[in-house]
């Protein structure tokens, strides 16, 4: 099966790689499936599942007009669980990804679920408000948007430095691979790229992490310029009970690519712990 059907229609890319245990991922803004490739081979080398796909408007998948709220795009994820038939399955999500996984847990509970991993990502809520003054101003997100609708090929130039933390001296990744990535946004919709700029940033999530019931690897650079650590995951950790918080010092956004094979250990690592792991944050 190389796609799912979900409950309103939309025809969802999926793969799936190896045989065992299941580990359902949901990738970034503004990427593809594609982007978990390396995770996903050595997941499947240890012996689990990789099942990954492209959300609703990216990738290979369709492409609608609505849908891009996150109670749309959990209930995405739950038609991917269950049409996988997956049980004891571990979640994970990167960037925009984990708000799909907090909010699957939130509508859908945790009845199949083991395990979580958070990587880079936007939970809780990252846009300032009165009750949230520590957020990104609500003009940033503005202003990503109208260079979208302005010249999206020239955006995504930009976006990507920043992604992974190139500067005039520092060089993460290869040129070659920026490009594979502005190749996979430029996959994606006009309409679905800017609807997921209003979900990810206005989406509130901190009622959903009482949902985390399970043992959570949170992983996070604290250099991103995309998503920024204090702002984010390391708020994100202090909510969740069974969350191990792994800080990546002077790392991007990006660190499925940048930081890959310390990234690969650490996810494989915990996820063959197995559910019944106890976890602690780390310092």
């Amino acid at each position: 099966m190389n796609h799912i059907t979900t409950t309103d229609g939309v025809r969802l890319h999926v793969k799936t790689w190896g045989e065992g245990r299941p580990v359902i991922m949901a990738h970034g803004w503004p990427l593809s499936a594609d982007s978990f490739d390396d995770l996903a081979m050595a997941i499947a080398d240890a012996g689990m599942r990789a099942i990954f796909y492209d959300r609703r408007g990216f990738g290979r998948s369709d492409q609608p007009w609505s849908g891009y709220d996150y109670d749309t795009l959990a209930d995405d994820l739950a038609a991917v669980v269950e049409q996988m038939s997956a049980q004891d399955a571990a979640l994970l999500g990167f960037s925009m990804g984990g708000g799909e996984v907090a909010r699957y847990l939130a509508r859908h509970g945790d009845r199949r679920i083991t395990q979580a991993v958070l990587i880079s990502s936007i939970l809780p809520f990252l846009l300032k408000t009165d009750d949230n003054p520590h957020g990104v101003e609500q003009y940033v997100f503005d202003q990503m948007s109208a260079d979208i609708e302005a010249d999206r090929t020239q955006f995504w130039s930009g976006f990507f430095k920043d992604f992974f933390g190139i500067g005039l001296v520092s060089h993460l990744v290869s040129k070659e691979l920026i490009d594979w990535c502005r190749s996979m946004a430029m996959q994606a919709g006009l309409r679905p790229a800017l609807a997921c700029i209003q979900a990810f940033s206005s989406t509130d999530f901190r009622r959903d992490l009482a949902d985390f019931t399970m043992p959570t690897l949170i992983i996070h650079g604290n250099a991103d310029k995309i998503v920024p650590f204090d702002k984010s995951s390391r708020r994100t950790a202090n909510e969740i009970a069974q969350a191990t918080l792994i800080e990546y010092d002077n790392a991007p956004h990006g660190v499925l690519f940048s930081h890959k094979d310390r990234l690969i250990k650490d996810v494989v690592g915990f996820l063959r712990e197995g559910p019944k792991r106890t976890c602690q944050a780390e310092a």
